[in-house]
C-alpha cells in the first residue's frame, strides 16, 4: 500500500488514526509547533498529562483553524494519578485543559503502580469512553502480560498500545502480540532521542538523499507502526513529515532490523517489564 500524510490505520474497535503524528514531549510551550505541523499536514498530535501542555495543544489546534473532528488528539494518565475515583477526575481535567470537548485517545501511561491499580485506573477509562470524553482506550509501555489481565477481567482490548520502538529497540514480542490481538502500536521515541549518528543511518541517509530521521520514522513506517517524532523545531516538523517520497527496500530494512539490541537498546525508561 502506498502511503501518504493523510494516510490512516483501522482500530481495533473502529474508525480510524493517521500514520504518523507530532510528539509534544519536553515541550511546554508547544502552540507553535501544533500549529506549524497542521498546517503542513499533520492530523495527529501525542500529549499527555506529566508533559504538561495540553492547553497549549488545544491553543494550537484551534490557531491552525482546521475542524476539530479533522484532527486526532491523544494523552495519557500518569502512574501518580491511578485509581478509579481520581483517573475520573484526571480525564476531566485533561479534557477541560485542551478545551476542545474530547480526546480521541486516552492512554495509561505506564504499567506502574501494580494490578490493581491498572485495572481500576482501565475503568475510568471505559467510564469516560461512555461519557464522550474520551474516543478510543489505550495503554502505553505495557507488554503482553499486561493487556491480558485487561482481557482476564472481562474488559474491552486497547485500541492502541504506545512503545518504544526503533531500530536499537525493537520490542518484538511485544509487537507480535498486539498485532496477533489487532492492537495498533504507537512508536514513542522513533528517532532515538537524538542518537542518529550510526553508520548505517548515514549510509542510507546518503543513499536516498535523506537525513538519519527521515530514515528511521520510513522504517517504522514501512514495519507498520504508527511513529510520533517529536520537535519544537519549525523546519524538523516539515521535514520529518517528507517521508512518503521514497521506500526503504528489503536490503536497507534488514540493515536497520539486524541493529535491534532487545531491551538494551532503549533509550528511556520503558518500563515494559514491570510486574
Amino acid at each position: 500500500m502506498v502511503l501518504s500524510l493523510q494516510s490512516v490505520t483501522q482500530l481495533l474497535s473502529g474508525g480510524t488514526m493517521p500514520v504518523i503524528g507530532l510528539g509534544v514531549y519536553l515541550n511546554d510551550e508547544c502552540a507553535t509547533a501544533c500549529q506549524v505541523a497542521l498546517e503542513e499536514g499533520y492530523r495527529m498530535i501525542d500529549s499527555a498529562r506529566y508533559y504538561m501542555n495540553e492547553s497549549q495543544v488545544g491553543v494550537g489546534v484551534r490557531g491552525s483553524g482546521i475542524p476539530r473532528e479533522k484532527i486526532f488528539i491523544t494523552s495519557k494518565i500518569y502512574h501518580n494519578d491511578f485509581g478509579y475515583a481520581r483517573a475520573r477526575e484526571c480525564i476531566q481535567e485533561s479534557v477541560d485543559q485542551l478545551g476542545l470537548g474530547y480526546y480521541d485517545l486516552y492512554l495509561i501511561h505506564s504499567p506502574l503502580t501494580g494490578k490493581e491499580n491498572r485495572i481500576a485506573t482501565y475503568r475510568a477509562l471505559v467510564e469516560a469512553k461512555k461519557d464522550g470524553l474520551i474516543k478510543k482506550i489505550g495503554v502505553s509501555n505495557y507488554s503482553g502480560k499486561h493487556i491480558d489481565e485487561i482481557i482476564d477481567v472481562g474488559l474491552e482490548l486497547p485500541d492502541v498500545d504506545q512503545i518504544e520502538l526503533h531500530p536499537f529497540c525493537q520490542q518484538r514480542p511485544i509487537v507480535e502480540y498486539c498485532r496477533a490481538k489487532g492492537i495498533t502500536v504507537q512508536a514513542y521515541s522513533p528517532l532515538v532521542t537524538g542518537r542518529m549518528d550510526h553508520d548505517v543511518f548515514r549510509q542510507l541517509a546518503k543513499k536516498h538523499d535523506k537525513d538519519e530521521a527521515q530514515i528511521l520514522i520510513r522504517w517504522s513506517l514501512q514495519k507498520g507502526y504508527i511513529p510520533l517524532p517529536k520537535s519544537s523545531r519549525s523546519e524538523r516538523i516539515k521535514s520529518n513529515a517528507q517521508v512518503f517520497n521514497f521506500e526503504l527496500d528489503d536490503d536497507d530494512m534488514d540493515a536497520l532490523d539486524a541493529l535491534d539490541q532487545g531491551g538494551k537498546g532503549a533509550v528511556t525508561w520503558n518500563p515494559v517489564e514491570e510486574p
